[in-house]
C-alpha cells in the first residue's frame, strides 16, 4: 500500500501573511487560493493549506521539517540572516544564532508570523 500525505491545514493570523512569508522565504510559487485557504505547493503533491482563526483565537504553534538541498539550505538561510531573524540550532533555543550538523548534514529552526516552529535540514534525522 502506497500512502503519502497530501495536505494539511496550518492556522494563521493572517494567511496571506503567513503564505507569503513562507514561499518568499522558500522560493516557492506564489500561494493559490482554494475555498476560504491559500495553498503553498511543496513537492511531490503536499500542499500546506493556510487558514485564518477567528480574531483573537490563539493558534497552537505546530512543528514543520522541511528536508531541502544543500544549496536550497545555503539560499533560505541567507534569507534568515539577511533578515536578522531569530533562528536556533535546537528545538528548545539554546544555542540562538547557530546551525546544528545532526547526521552530517545541516539545520536551523525558526518560526513564522503565526508562531509555527518551522525547520530545514538538509539530512533525515536517523540517517548519519
Amino acid at each position: 500500500m502506497a500512502i503519502a500525505l497530501n495536505h494539511t491545514i496550518v492556522a494563521a493570523h493572517d494567511k496571506h501573511e503567513s503564505a507569503r512569508f513562507l514561499t518568499e522565504l522558500f522560493g516557492l510559487p506564489n500561494a493559490v487560493p482554494f475555498g476560504h485557504f491559500l495553498l503553498v505547493a511543496l513537492d511531490h503533491g503536499l500542499s500546506l493549506d493556510y487558514a485564518d482563526v477567528a480574531a483573537g483565537e490563539p493558534i497552537q504553534p505546530q512543528h514543520y521539517a522541511f528536508l531541502v538541498s544543500e544549496d536550497d539550505f545555503d539560499a533560505i538561510y541567507a534569507k534568515i540572516s539577511e533578515r536578522d531573524m531569530p533562528h536556533w540550532a535546537d528545538p528548545r533555543a539554546s544555542r540562538p544564532g547557530q546551525i546544528n550538523r545532526n547526521d552530517g548534514g545541516r539545520g536551523v529552526y525558526f518560526r513564522d508570523p503565526a508562531g509555527h516552529f518551522l525547520e530545514i535540514i538538509t539530512r533525515p534525522y536517523g540517517s548519519g
